[in-house]
């Protein structure tokens, strides 16, 4: 069996990054926001039931992401009923994926929400990627359409940076340089590995 890794960071704090750097290192990433995109994406299975839920947010080109985000924002009953339409089908492929590397030593779920939607329960390890919170304040603002109002609103929804370190088994710096980053991986992929057994 595989040991699996669930990695995890707040906006901002570079976890795109360090799972292209797992990739590289040929460890197997299963991302769950990638696979949420694919399923509301042109011809996503999830096309239909969300155009049932919430009609004029879907289109040839898949969800618009915009104005769905107006149709359950604020809205929590609206929100958990595209939460258990999604869900479950993300989780599908999930275990779809892990059933594909099961002869892999390790594998990764980058789930940004690990913590907030109990995802940690499903995992040997937890990985979160942190940096200083200037450094994530300015990197998020750096995106197009980002205001520090939206950003604000995110991190109220996410658990908090320190919450996420205490509760991490590793952290990976991403304020440093990209070397320093990519050592601390190997390392922590090295202990993880020796804990397989394998």
């Amino acid at each position: 069996m595989s040991r699996v890794i669930g990695l995890t960071g707040s906006i901002g704090m570079g976890k795109s990054t360090v799972a292209a750097m797992l990739r590289k290192l040929h460890v197997p990433v299963f991302d769950a926001d990638a696979e949420v995109r694919r399923l509301q994406g042109p011809g996503g299975e999830l096309l239909a039931a969300i155009e049932s839920l919430h009609p004029g947010t879907t289109d040839a080109a898949g969800v618009d992401r915009g104005r769905l985000g107006q149709a359950v924002f604020g809205d929590r009953a609206a929100l958990d009923r595209l939460e258990r339409l999604v869900h479950p089908a993300v989780d599908r492929a999930r275990r779809g994926f892990l059933r594909r590397h099961r002869a892999r030593r390790i594998v990764v779920l980058d789930i940004p929400l690990l913590f907030e939607k109990g995802g940690w329960r499903r995992v040997d390890t937890i990985l979160v990627v942190s940096a200083a919170a200037w450094q994530q304040r300015r990197r998020v603002l750096a995106r197009p359409g980002m205001t520090a109002a939206k950003l604000a609103r995110i991190r109220a929804l996410q658990t908090p940076d320190a919450e996420k370190r205490r509760r991490a088994d590793f952290v990976v710096p991403t304020g440093g340089t990209r070397m320093r980053t990519a050592a601390k991986l190997r390392f922590i992929l090295a202990c993880v590995g020796a804990r397989t057994g394998r």
